[in-house]
């Protein structure tokens, strides 16, 4: 999202997001990853805080969220107060962090390479800044691997991404990460109805 955010996008998108992205499928796949982080962690499009109940407090020694969309944050230091998980969060863009290389030990990256301006170059940023032998541990959303799908994914996409905050519908989260230098260990699938919105990859990353 770029300029100044709508009334929509201020005061119906981000409980709209909470709530979608909240669902029990959605929330199987966090937990698939988001428990693995360990040391100094990065929660890239931390969002409104809904990987903050599935953290391991005792393996996370420092966790900072970043999210453009500062609307999201009033709802994440809400989760963060009730859950008593302490995180620094940063209003900032995927595609530029203003930190050195090999700052941190594990990058978290759930439902986020869907809405951000350029995919590639935020997980070129995200290997950037993880340490030699750091991982990026990810949920997203993207492309199905079924024509016909992803026929009306690319159909639909127009629309949708005007009502969910930019979402895109066909990313191709494989390619986008070998081509960032990240070899990837993951799973696919869909993980509910309807298809076009839920064809899943989970997984884990390193530098190639």
């Amino acid at each position: 999202m770029t300029g100044t955010p709508s009334w929509y996008d201020r005061h119906v998108l981000p409980y709209l997001v909470d709530f979608a992205c909240g669902l029990s499928p959605v929330a199987r796949q966090r937990r698939k990853v988001v428990p693995l982080a360990t040391g100094r962690v990065l929660e890239v499009g931390i969002g409104t805080g809904l990987n903050l109940g599935f953290y391991d407090p005792g393996k996370v020694r420092q966790l900072v969220g970043i999210d453009p969309a500062s609307e999201m944050h009033a709802l994440a230091r809400r989760r963060s107060r009730r859950l008593g998980l302490p995180v620094e969060l940063l209003q900032l863009s995927a595609e530029a962090l203003p930190v050195p290389s090999g700052s941190f030990d594990t990058v978290v990256c759930t439902y986020t390479l869907c809405s951000v301006s350029d995919p590639q170059q935020a997980l070129r940023e995200m290997r950037r800044v993880l340490r030699p032998g750091g991982r990026l541990l990810f949920a997203e959303h993207g492309l199905a691997p079924d024509a016909r799908v992803a026929r009306r994914q690319a159909q639909l996409e127009p629309y949708w991404r005007r009502l969910a905050g930019g979402c895109h519908l066909t990313r191709d989260v494989p390619r986008l990460l070998a081509q960032a230098g990240f070899s990837a260990r993951m799973e696919s699938g869909y993980v509910a109805w309807p298809k076009m919105l839920t064809f899943n990859f989970v997984g884990q990353a390193t530098a190639a």
